[in-house]
Order: C-alpha cells, then sequence, then structure tokens
C-alpha cells in the first residue's frame, strides 16, 4: 500500500495545480499487472517494427532508407548540391544526426560512405573527395578528413521538394521538419538496389540500367496493363556497377516475375598468351559485392593448398584506370582448367539471389515483382506531379490575380491617385479602392505599394507581358490537372529527359541461357574458319579471311609463332558448327565442335591440344578432317604410313566418348596417318615421298568395323613411306607439292586405275631441287586458293589456277620461294572463292 501511495503522489495528476503537458502520456508512473510472455510480445512487436520502418527497409517511392533520405534532405538545405564547393563530411553528419537521425554517428557517415562509392552504387548520390574507401574492403578515412557534396543526379531525387509535393512530418524532438518521402525522379529502388536486414525479415535488390528502367516506365504508361515478363523485355537483368556476366534469362525473368530468385554472376577474365609463350588469365571485372583484396587471397590460398595447380605468379595491377588482376600461368598448365576452377572454387563466380522486399506507402513490407515495383513508383510521381502542378497552379494564380489589379490600377490610374489622396489613411485608401473599383484585399494592398515607376510605359508592359505569360500558364497547368492522361505524359517526358541526361551503356552482360545448360553454338556464329594443328600438338582457331591471296613465288606473311623443333602440320577449312574428327598415330579418334578450338590471332601459336584431348604419353594427332553437324551417311577411310587403308562407315562414329575410340589396329612399327571422307563409289590416290602414286577405287576395300587391321593400299619401295592419301574423280586434277616450294598440276587422266596393293606410277620427279613429295591432292576446282604452310611458320596463299598444269613424270614449278633451312610442312585447300583479295607486300 506504501508503494501505491507513493506512486499517486509522485504522478503528474496527483499534484494538484499542475498543467500536464501534451507530449507527456498521462499514464506514465502508473504500474499495470502484465505477464512477462505479453508485455514480451508487446515490446518486441514495438521494436520489430521501428527497426522495419525506420531503419532498415527502403521505400518502394524514392528507394531510400531513412538514414539515406535524410543524408540528402540535409544537403540539399545545405545547398550542398553537385556545383557547390565540398563541405567536411562531419558537418553533414552532425546536422543529419542532430536534427533528424538520433543514432550512432558512425552509422550515419558509413551510409554517407556507401552513397559515394561507385564499385557499390550503380548511380552514386554523394559525390565525395577524399579517402571513401576501396572495393579492397579498405575503409574510408574518418569523417573530418573527407568532403562531400551532392552529385547531379542526386538532385533530381529532391527536385520540387519545396513545391509542397510531399509530406513532410515532425523529427523526432519536434523542432524540425523532415519529409516522409522524396519526389524522386528517379526510379531508385531498382536503380540503385538496396541491401537491408530487418527484424525477421531482409531486402536484396540489385542495381539497373537508368535507360533500361526508363523505357520499362514507359512502356507501363502506355500499356497499363503490362505484366513484369512484358517489362522483362526492356529490363534485361541487374546492371552492377562492378560489371561481370549474368547467366541465364529465364532465372531474370523468374526473379522479376516473383520477387525472388538468384542469378549465377561471373566475373570478366580473359586467357591471354604472351610475347613469349607464356598463358595469362586476366580478371578486369569481378562480380558485384565482392572484395578484391579477399578474391586475390583466395586465389593464392587455393595455390598453396595445392587444389588449382598450375599458377606461376599472382599480381593486382589494378589502376585508375580500371581492375586487372593477372595469373601467370606454368608453360605447362591448362588454362582452361584452371579457369573453370577459379570460377568454381573462388567468388569469381557468385550467385546473386533477389528479395525485393520493400515498404508500400511507407508502412507495409511486401514483396514485389517488377511490376508492383514500378507501378507503384508511377503512382507516386502522379501524387507528386498532381501536387507540383496545382501548388503552381495556385502560385500562378495568386501572381495573375495581383496583376489583373494593378492592370485595373494604371487603367484607372487617376481616379486611383485622386482616390488614395482624398484617403486620411492607407487603411482607409484600402476599403475605398475596394469598393471603388471592385478589388480584393491583396489587390488593394499591391496597389498602395506600388512604386511610382510602374507608372511608365516599358513598367506598363511588362505587367501586362508578364500577365499574358501567366494566363497562358495557367491554362497549361489546368490542362494537366485535367486528366490523369496529361499526367502521366509529363511524367513520361521527365523520365526520357532524365535518361538522355544520365542514360548510359550497360556494364553487365547478360547471357540468354543458364550456366551450365547452355549450348556454346548459340553464341558462335557459324563463320568459316581454319584449324590449324602443329606438330607439337598445338592448335588454334582463326577466321579464313585471315590469310589473303598472293601470287605464285610470293614470300608469304607469318602465319603463326612456333618453337624451333615444330612445325604445322594440319591446316583444316571448316565453320564454327562443323565437327572435327581427331585421328591419331595410335589409332584413336576424337570429337569436338570447331568453336570448340580456342580462337587465336594470325600470329599466335595456340593452345596444346591436350587441353581439349585425353592424349596418352607420346600420342599425338596425325589427321583431322571437318565434318558438317548434319552428315551421317557415307565413311571413313584411313591410311598408314607403311600403306595399309581401311573403310569404315561413318555412322560408327555417332558417338564418340570424350576420352576416344579405337579406330583402326595397327602393326608394331606402324601408325595411323590419314584419314578421308568418302561416299563409297570414290576412287583414293595414295602418293609416297618419292612420288610413286596409285589410283584405285574405293570398292576394292570392303567395310570393316573400327577394331580391325585393315588391308594393303601401296606396296612401298625400301626407304620409302606415305606422304599423301586423297580421295580422286574422274575430271579432277592432281596436285603435287614437294618439300622445297616446288609443285604442278596433273589432270588426274594420266594415273590410270590399278588394283590396290601395287607399287604404283610416277607423280613427280625427286631431286636435290625438288626435294621428296610433301603431300598430293586431288583439285575438283581450279578457282580454290592454296594455303601453304612452312615448317618456320611462314604462309603463303594463292589461287590454284596459277600452279602450271604439267605432265606426271615432271619436277613442277616454283610456287613458293623458301629460306635456307626451311621445308614445306603442310598445305591445305580453301574453297571462299569470295574473299577479298589484297596485295601484301613482301
Amino acid at each position: 500500500m506504501e508503494d501505491d501511495k507513493t506512486t499517486s503522489e509522485s504522478s503528474p495528476e496527483a499534484v494538484e495545480g499542475q498543467v500536464v503537458p501534451e507530449f507527456v502520456d498521462a499514464n506514465i508512473g502508473k504500474l499495470t499487472a502484465r505477464t512477462l510472455e505479453t508485455e514480451m510480445e508487446t515490446s518486441y512487436l514495438s521494436y520489430a517494427m521501428s527497426v522495419i520502418v525506420s531503419r532498415a527497409l527502403p521505400d518502394v517511392r524514392d528507394g531510400l532508407k531513412p538514414v539515406h533520405r535524410r543524408i540528402l534532405y540535409v544537403m540539399n538545405n545545405a545547398g550542398l548540391r553537385h556545383t557547390a564547393k565540398f563541405r567536411k563530411s562531419a558537418n553533414v553528419v552532425g546536422e543529419v544526426m542532430g536534427k533528424y537521425h538520433p543514432h550512432g554517428d558512425s552509422a550515419i557517415y558509413e551510409s554517407m560512405v556507401r552513397m559515394a562509392q561507385d564499385w557499390a552504387m550503380r548511380y552514386p548520390l554523394v559525390d565525395g573527395q577524399g579517402n571513401f574507401g576501396s572495393i579492397d574492403g579498405y575503409s574510408a578515412a574518418a569523417m573530418r578528413y573527407t568532403e562531400a557534396r551532392m552529385s547531379a543526379i542526386a538532385e533530381e531525387m529532391l527536385h520540387d521538394i519545396d513545391k509542397d509535393t510531399v509530406d513532410f512530418r515532425p523529427n523526432f524532438d519536434g523542432f524540425e521538419r523532415e519529409p516522409t518521402v522524396l519526389p524522386a525522379k528517379l526510379p531508385n529502388l531498382l536503380l540503385n538496389g538496396q541491401v537491408g536486414i530487418a527484424v525477421g525479415m531482409a531486402t536484396n535488390i540489385p542495381p539497373h540500367n537508368l535507360g533500361e528502367l526508363v523505357d520499362a516506365v514507359q512502356h507501363l504508361i502506355d500499356n497499363p496493363e503490362a505484366t513484369s515478363m512484358d517489362l522483362a523485355n526492356f529490363v534485361h537483368g541487374p546492371d552492377f556497377p562492378t560489371g561481370g556476366t549474368i547467366y541465364g534469362k529465364e532465372s531474370i525473368r523468374t526473379a522479376y516475375g516473383t520477387g525472388k530468385g538468384g542469378v549465377v554472376v561471373r566475373a570478366k577474365a580473359e586467357i591471354i598468351e604472351d610475347k613469349k609463350d607464356n598463358f595469362q588469365i586476366v580478371v578486369t571485372q569481378i562480380p558485384y559485392q565482392v572484395n578484391k583484396s579477399t578474391l586475390v587471397e583466395k586465389i593464392a590460398d587455393l595455390h598453396k593448398e595445392k587444389r588449382i595447380v598450375g599458377i606461376a605468379d599472382l599480381r593486382d595491377e589494378s589502376s585508375r584506370e580500371g581492375m586487372r588482376i593477372v595469373i601467370e600461368l606454368k608453360k605447362d598448365s591448362y588454362p582452361n582448367k584452371i579457369l573453370n576452377q577459379l570460377y568454381k572454387l573462388t567468388p569469381m563466380q557468385t550467385t546473386f539471389h533477389f528479395n525485393m522486399l520493400a515498404l508500400v506507402d511507407g508502412i507495409q513490407p511486401r514483396v514485389m515483382n517488377l511490376e508492383m515495383i514500378l507501378r507503384e513508383y508511377l503512382k507516386h510521381r502522379q501524387v507528386v506531379v498532381r501536387r507540383r502542378t496545382e501548388f503552381e497552379l495556385k502560385k500562378a494564380r495568386d501572381r495573375a490575380h495581383i496583376l489583373e489589379g494593378l492592370k485595373i490600377a494604371l487603367d484607372n490610374i487617376d481616379e486611383v491617385i485622386k482616390t488614395i489622396r482624398a484617403s486620411k489613411s492607407s487603411d482607409v485608401a484600402q476599403v475605398a479602392l475596394i469598393k471603388q473599383f471592385g478589388l480584393s484585399i491583396l489587390q488593394a494592398k499591391a496597389i498602395l505599394a506600388m512604386q511610382l515607376r510602374t507608372l511608365t510605359g516599358l513598367e506598363r508592359e511588362k505587367i501586362e507581358k508578364e500577365l499574358a505569360e501567366l494566363m497562358k500558364l495557367i491554362a497549361e497547368l489546368e490542362k494537366i490537372l485535367s486528366s490523369e492522361a496529361e499526367i502521366l505524359k509529363v511524367i513520361s517526358g521527365e523520365l526520357a529527359e532524365i535518361k538522355s541526361k544520365y542514360g548510359d551503356e550497360r556494364r553487365t552482360i547478360v547471357v540468354p541461357n543458364e550456366l551450365g545448360k547452355f549450348s556454346d553454338e548459340e553464341l558462335v556464329p557459324n563463320e568459316q574458319v581454319i584449324v590449324t594443328l602443329t606438330n607439337g600438338n598445338y592448335i588454334k582457331r582463326i577466321a579464313a579471311n585471315t590469310y589473303k591471296a598472293q601470287g605464285r613465288g610470293g614470300k608469304g606473311i607469318m602465319g603463326m609463332t612456333t618453337k624451333e623443333e615444330d612445325v604445322v602440320e594440319h591446316l583444316v577449312q571448316t565453320f564454327n558448327h562443323d565437327y572435327l574428327l581427331f585421328f591419331t598415330n595410335k589409332g584413336r579418334v576424337f570429337r569436338l565442335k570447331s568453336y570448340e578450338v580456342p580462337s587465336a590471332s594470325r600470329t599466335a601459336k595456340g593452345q596444346p591440344v591436350v587441353n581439349l584431348l585425353q592424349l596418352q604419353p607420346e600420342e599425338r594427332v596425325t589427321a583431322l578432317i571437318s565434318l558438317p553437324s548434319t552428315l551421317n551417311t557415307g565413311y571413313l577411310f584411313m591410311a598408314t604410313r607403311n600403306g595399309t587403308v581401311k573403310k569404315t562407315a561413318l555412322s560408327d562414329y555417332a558417338n564418340v566418348r570424350s576420352s576416344g575410340l579405337i579406330t583402326i589396329k595397327l602393326d608394331a612399327g606402324d601408325e595411323l596417318g590419314w584419314v578421308k571422307y568418302t561416299t563409297g563409289q570414290d576412287e583414293i590416290v595414295i602418293s609416297t615421298a618419292l612420288a610413286q602414286a596409285i589410283r584405285f577405287k574405293e570398292s576394292d576395300a570392303r567395310p570393316m568395323g573400327r577394331a580391325t587391321r585393315g588391308v594393303r593400299g601401296i606396296r612401298l619401295r625400301p626407304n620409302d613411306v606415305v606422304v599423301g592419301v586423297d580421295v580422286a574423280k574422274a575430271d579432277t586434277e592432281l596436285l603435287v607439292v614437294m618439300e622445297n616450294g616446288y609443285g604442278k598440276r596433273t589432270k588426274i587422266g594420266q594415273f590410270s586405275t590399278h588394283a590396290r596393293g601395287g607399287v604404283g606410277i610416277k607423280a613427280g620427279v625427286v631431286s636435290d631441287k625438288t626435294g621428296k613429295a610433301i603431300d598430293v591432292r586431288a583439285i575438283n576446282n581450279a578457282a580454290d586458293d592454296l594455303v601453304i604452310v612452312s615448317a618456320q611458320g611462314q604462309v603463303i596463299r594463292q589461287a590454284v589456277k596459277d600452279i602450271s598444269l604439267i605432265g606426271r613424270a615432271t619436277q613442277g614449278v616454283r610456287i613458293m620461294r623458301m629460306k635456307d633451312g626451311d621445308k614445306v610442312a603442310s598445305i591445305a585447300l580453301v574453297s571462299e572463292a569470295a574473299l577479298e583479295e589484297v596485295e601484301i607486300k613482301e
């Protein structure tokens, strides 16, 4: 009872005659019995709602949390626009904390710092001067050292705030007033995104491209029934300030349709070969919210733990010009394999999880899809434009009202002067003017305050002109307020102006297909290319028009850089979407699509073929052919160095394992050297190093299975080996190329058909001048071009028709001038006659 008495006497109501202030709760000091569970539920709910509404979640209308809104509002009031001088950050933080945001100064400063970081914000709202941190995770300098002001685009967020466009409310102590939301010309929630953790809920919204958002809002204005899927045709996906590549258009559309989802983001990395034939992986963009320093440390740790093998050096060469992380690789490493390991084991590949949660009407948290967010923004802008127009209309009408009174006074200036002079006081004069000329109080006061200079003709003309302009403005404002369609038209026009002023290109690339599910073929144009493979098993792919035609006997251009002991052995003309079949000296076959061969420059050496094929020790590729992916009929005709031949149906190679298939059984000391595609009705020409050639019908060799030995194709003389195999037809010519750069064409009719297994007849004259035969080809179109590659990497391209057509037992003519010690290593026919031919000087 004593406690009750004390409590009662201490209550404001218990003191007789005391006036209780309005802001004091009359229940303060009273005790109420309540269970602990009830008190915890009530108090925790109040705390949760305070965090949700007042701290952690953004408003869907302006996309800002309270602290961000207050920072911009203070900077605007202080005149810290993008053209003003910088001011100390501590000044801004102190103003925000003292007037609007009763929280710690560090929290306010950290929020302002993030608004100035161009790797955190797609369109920074604060222009900072000084150390505002880095993408490596280093914190900003203390607020007493840095300076800040608003960015130009941030001013658009507060545009027209002084025109009664938004509601204001008292601050925490009732001495100031602050906006509940900003006018926000920009759809800032999606523009810069937001991250926040409240009580029991969180938001994670990625940044987007301004131009795409404007296009989507304008489409929504023109098509009110548009859905999120319709709008996703304009908003192609997040546009992160750090760039990167997003995989999966369907994942993006799901996130836009539901407000939740995840998209895979990869760093931008490129495999580069330097002049010393070493490979580098260069990273120039990383996923959003990834700490660059932490990423570099992670790569180093993986190397130390030997989870990634093949890294020789790791450097961070980032500068003001941009990001650049260089990963040097060892000579025997596999660049593509290491890059894939980096994506798998490091933050170079991350998943951004959408959770588009924001406050609707400033109080209700809701997960929204793309259409809902843009529609809420559009509703907000309709309110802002309507209130702004009403404000401007009232202001214009008030001014026009005054001008109309001044005009009446000027039209009746003598009577006005007489009335004023006859009045004893200004109040009497005011009443007299109102009564005599039918004026309002405001008009009468304006006339009494009118200066004598207004009586001049020039001043009179200015009043009439201003009144006419105001009446025109009033008509325009009334037209805007006449319908929602006019308001939407104004909004669309303002957005178009914003886009032209601040719009920029996307930084983040969006790949339509899901990572791991998409086909590279859909991303690679089906262009004509040339694939080269060296004796040292270095392979590359280049555009066919890289090699231009030259005259016969030319020196050629540098085709690729090779080691001294390496030579170019295979050169195949193909298309990106065609299959490449790789046959090895040990009688195995592998298959790839052409686009899977790494693209390289003309002078690059290429990559080791072991990066692409699972070759065994001492195994090398000896035959390379290209076949359209739709072809499933015909045969593969193969020949060995010792003259054994075999024919196998192409259908036997429909499914080639990544580990390869056996295609022929070989005798000891023999190896597979040539494979050609045949129809079953063709003729075969086999030539040897001593220029012996045999022509026989393909039907002489019956079809066999893959794992068989084959039959004899040509009987070799001592110290002779097979150097060329091709398919011949009745109307073709035989092209013979010698190792010292000599060659000739001979009609196939001079080579009579013999039975398979003979020694053949002369195809040319072998001498010290010509050297041994290096290859023989059946030419079906003399308009083709011949590409010749030497052992030292010289390449020449010339028309086949420029090579002399002469007899069988001749040495031929010079078709390529060889350097001392150089010899022809490989030839290929290129049938793209339409290529633009240019002269290349020696």
